[in-house]
């Protein structure tokens, strides 16, 4: 082999050596780049797994305190009918009926007339109409056949109101369907709770209930 030809060979070799040099160089850095990346990501997956369970142990604190706030709730029924139940009969009075000013609004009215007692969790009268309510914390098709029955003898508990339409108003905060239906072919009103506050559930009842 001729001088020149093995220098060509042996340059070419150098050429060879030298990028084979640079792409284990660039090899090199691309992993200690990745290890780096990786140990990033294991701290930031460190972090999450701790967020989750910090998030996990609060919901559950919350969930706690929430049950406990509802049994409270469901165990105070009288505070129920005060505090969430009756602020919203007027705006019912005054949506259903077109009665913006009651002529009589009391919670917890209590009637005594020919030596007998009624007890009332709330009563609205406007010129038409006389709202009863009852709320209970769970309400039953009882319920519904006992608010009639109630209905039925407001002219007698109250004979100044005798030529005014007696309407009944069952309350509960989640009321079953098939109570609302029982409650909506017999002229009942259900009021449950929505987004907010109550509203009532069968506005159509008072179709049924003449």
């Amino acid at each position: 082999m001729g001088h020149a030809a093995l220098k060509q060979e042996v340059d070419t070799l150098r050429e060879y050596m030298k990028e084979l040099s640079y792409q284990a160089m660039r090899t090199e850095m691309s992993l200690a780049r990745l290890s780096e990346e990786m140990l990033e990501f294991k701290d930031e997956m460190r972090e999450f797994k701790d967020e989750m369970l910090t998030f996990k142990e609060e919901s559950q604190r919350e969930r706690r305190s929430m049950n406990k706030q509802w049994g409270d709730l469901a165990n105070r029924l009288g505070t129920l009918v005060e505090d969430i139940v009756a602020p919203n009969l007027p705006r019912v009075a005054a949506e259903l009926f077109s009665c913006p000013v009651a002529d009589l609004f009391g919670v917890r009215v209590v009637r005594r007339f020919g030596g007998e007692t009624r007890e009332y969790d709330a009563l609205l009268v406007c010129p038409e109409v006389v709202l009863v309510n009852e709320t209970k914390s769970r309400l039953t098709d009882a319920h519904v056949e006992g608010i009639l029955e109630r209905l039925a003898e407001i002219p007698r508990v109250f004979p100044e109101y005798a030529d005014r339409r007696a309407v009944g108003v069952l309350a509960s905060l989640y009321p079953d369907a098939s109570v609302v239906r029982r409650a909506t072919r017999r002229g009942v009103l259900v009021m449950g709770m929505g987004d907010e506050t109550m509203h009532v559930l069968n506005p159509e009842a008072l179709q049924a209930g003449g």
